[in-house]
């Protein structure tokens, strides 16, 4: 009897000191995951004050108080860290088109998600350039492609279920947004004229699921 209440007492030894090292192995990654958030906002933070060409990783230590081998533990180098960005931008790029669409229940989503999608890019130039303009090891259409750029791209092909080729017309719809915001953005195109441009470019991709 006392050998039974031994081995349940190591038991429950073992099981705690299991629980305790569970607890302490979540907490280091919870902290870890907030530090790669930090980084992250930082990096934002500085681009749309700077640019991107100022975005480094000295500059990003002394902006959030860290040192330079705690950011290279979180990403192995500066295109690193903006790739991890640019992936987020997709995430939210692609949670903004989802919402405008699912919004547009009398209205035309075509023109819904057009509209949120150049709003996007108009807001928040330096995150969009990281996205599209920069040379980052970002993969597109590919087995490796991120989750994140797949669903932003699922936006685009739903509105377009039904044609012969979805996958080409929402390539074609948008090239289209993001040559006018582009344009736009280094002020090729007058903005007076935006309103027409979209609703044009709607009229044409609308005219498609006919």
């Amino acid at each position: 009897m006392p050998d039974h209440v031994e081995l349940a007492a190591l038991h429950f030894l073992s099981m705690a000191r299991t629980g305790t090292h569970n607890r302490i192995a979540e907490r280091k990654l919870r902290d870890k995951q907030a530090r790669g958030a930090q980084i992250l906002r930082a990096a934002r933070r500085l681009a749309e004050r700077d640019g991107w060409s100022n975005v480094t990783v000295r500059r990003l230590a002394d902006e959030i108080s860290y040192s330079q081998p705690v950011l290279y533990a979180h990403f192995k180098s500066r295109d690193g860290i903006l790739a991890a960005v640019a992936i987020e931008g997709f995430q939210e790029i692609g949670v903004a088109l989802e919402n405008a669409r699912k919004q547009a229940r009398k209205g035309n989503p075509i023109e819904a998600v057009a509209d949120a999608y150049l709003e996007f890019a108009a807001s928040s130039p330096a995150l969009y350039e990281v996205m599209f303009s920069l040379s980052l090891s970002v993969p597109f259409d590919e087995a490796a492609t991120p989750p994140e750029l797949r669903f932003a791209f699922a936006q685009l092909m739903v509105l377009f279920q039904g044609e012969t080729k979805p996958e080409v017309v929402s390539e074609l719809f948008w090239a289209s947004l993001h040559g006018i915001a582009e344009l736009t953005r280094t002020k090729r195109f007058p903005p007076r004229r935006q309103k027409e441009r979209v609703r044009t470019l709607v009229e044409r991709f609308t005219f498609q699921k006919r």
